[in-house]
């Protein structure tokens, strides 16, 4: 019985080691308010207009990625996971991305006025 809590405080050691440090934790906090900054800074900037759509996602998903990976521990965790969070990223640009489509063609499909 004492072997079997001995080799589990070794587990649980050996799995807190495989995480990061408080340094890495606040350097990717300052990175996401990094690139927080960035997306409100392209909101406002006029120029940026016709950008604006790609450039906040791309953003976001790379927020997404350091988030789930970081502060959900899923860079340490199993494949399965990671593929699981993934696969619902996929699954959830998809729609949006058809949701996009349909607004922005939108005016290919209304009917054509009357003669």
């Amino acid at each position: 019985m004492a072997s079997n809590s001995a080799a589990h405080g070794h587990e649980e050691e050996a799995h807190e080691a495989a995480h990061a440090s408080d340094q890495t934790y606040v350097r990717v906090a300052i990175i996401l308010a990094i690139i927080t900054g960035v997306e409100v800074a392209i909101w406002y900037l006029q120029s940026l207009r016709a950008i604006l759509v790609p450039a906040l996602l791309i953003l976001s998903i790379a927020k997404f990625l350091m988030v789930v990976g970081f502060f959900m521990h899923l860079k340490y965790d199993s494949r399965l996971y990671r593929f699981m969070f993934f696969a619902g990223l996929i699954l959830s640009l998809s729609v949006y991305m058809a949701m996009l489509a349909m607004f922005w063609t939108s005016h290919f499909w209304a009917p054509l006025p009357p003669i």
